[in-house]
């Protein structure tokens, strides 16, 4: 008699990421440092706002910091290739907590000068450690397993997104019994600790070896993942400003506005663990413009909502689409980058969430003003859609590629 066949082994679990030796303590330590940026965005527009006692300062300070801190990441994330998390990364944290401190101490009381404070703002912002690619970059490091990948980019995004939720709800907090200003130095705290620790890990890689014949400082093939993180960043900032018009046109309390916004926070963390649960058959770059598709329709759609049930609705179906196409995103750029330049690979993707935000934010306001609130939709919806498309897998890469489910590395 023949042995009976063996059955599928099962899929990996999120369980399973964390018992990967000494995944935990490593992913811990990252999100306490990632933390900091879900507290300084807030901390700094209210402290700057108190301080100058001007609302434009505060945006035209927000939008310098905001640039410094988007525009250089692949460059700080390339000295991180280049050198190592340990020697590159505690170094990069310990300035820019000092310069967060300077910047809360410029804001601590009224009367602050405006040209300080920016110059303040900017230097710090050049110098904000690139935590989430080097924690991406770091996983392909801790699993060998692509499912196991998959699941672990999959955690790593959604804890990202909740980190991005109760970091103002913290700010909140602290600011009902202190000046805003410490708000900053907590975020200080928070970057200079968790990135002291995440680099103590056993499991921290140094400088990654060049692959022979390859040109160092050089990123190929990343077009797809950030042309579809762009888009998605686009795509979503104007939602927000979307939902907001939509609120104030038909008379509701603007106070369901962040409860709207939530079901799509909520909706995405629900996507992205779905997602990540899957044994995709489909490969990386089809996948990753279905996702981009699917959410610039469900967007162009939701314009179309009677009320504000409808559009709570399509704000949940929406956001299941959009870790699973940030995080395929960050996966497509791990395998089309060479070792040496992953983690400049997923800050491009990351810069281009960033860009793509500040841009669609400018964008949206201006169209609300010109164009029917369903027509303002349908744009944003269309910028998603027509990044899936410019990302789409066409005959070439069907032609190379290798086994089903396996998309062909450059």
């Amino acid at each position: 008699m023949s042995a009976p066949a063996s059955p599928c082994p099962a899929p990996p679990t999120y369980a399973a990421v964390l018992r990967v030796p000494h995944a935990r303590r490593t992913f811990a330590a990252a999100l306490t440092a990632r933390l900091s940026y879900g507290t300084v965005a807030l901390a700094v527009l209210l402290s700057v706002t108190r301080a100058t006692g001007s609302y434009a300062v505060s945006g035209a300070v927000m939008s310098l910091f905001g640039a410094a801190t988007v525009f250089l990441m692949p460059l700080r994330a390339s000295l991180i290739d280049r050198y190592g998390p340990r020697r590159a990364l505690l170094p990069m944290a310990s300035l820019y907590g000092a310069l967060l401190c300077v910047l809360a101490a410029l804001t601590w009381r009224p009367g602050a000068p405006a040209p300080a404070v920016a110059a303040a703002a900017v230097l710090a912002g050049a110098c904000a450690p690139p935590l989430g690619p080097t924690m991406r970059a770091l996983w392909t490091e801790l699993v060998d397993d692509r499912l196991l990948l998959q699941r672990a980019y999959s955690l790593d995004g959604v804890a990202e997104e909740l980190l991005y939720v109760s970091g103002p709800a913290l700010v909140g907090l602290l600011v009902g019994f202190a000046p805003p200003a410490a708000g900053i130095l907590l975020s200080a705290l928070l970057v200079v600790a968790g990135t002291g620790a995440f680099v103590s890990s056993p499991v921290m890689t140094g400088p990654r070896p060049v692959t022979r014949g390859a040109r160092p400082g050089r990123v190929a093939g990343l077009l797809p993942a950030v042309a579809v993180a762009a888009g998605a960043g686009l795509a979503l900032s104007g939602v927000d400003l979307l939902v907001l018009a939509f609120a104030g046109r038909r008379s509701y309390d603007p106070a369901v506005v962040p409860w709207v916004l939530g079901a799509l926070s909520a909706g995405s963390a629900v996507g992205g663990l779905a997602s990540g649960a899957v044994r995709w058959r489909t490969g990386t770059r089809a996948r990753l413009c279905w996702f981009a598709g699917s959410l610039g329709v469900v967007v162009a759609l939701a314009g179309v909502a009677p009320g504000l049930w409808t559009l709570t609705a399509a704000m949940v179906c929406a956001g299941a689409f959009v870790a699973p196409a940030l995080t395929t995103a960050y996966l497509l750029a791990d395998e089309t980058a060479a070792r040496e330049d992953r983690t400049r690979a997923g800050a491009w993707v990351n810069a281009a969430v960033n860009a793509g935000g500040s841009g669609g934010a400018l964008l949206t306001g201006l169209l609300i003003g010109a164009l029917p609130l369903g027509g303002c939709f349908l744009v944003s919806g269309a910028v998603a859609v027509s990044a899936a498309l410019l990302a789409a897998p066409w005959r070439r890469e069907a032609a190379n590629r290798g086994p089903a489910g396996d998309d062909s590395r450059s």
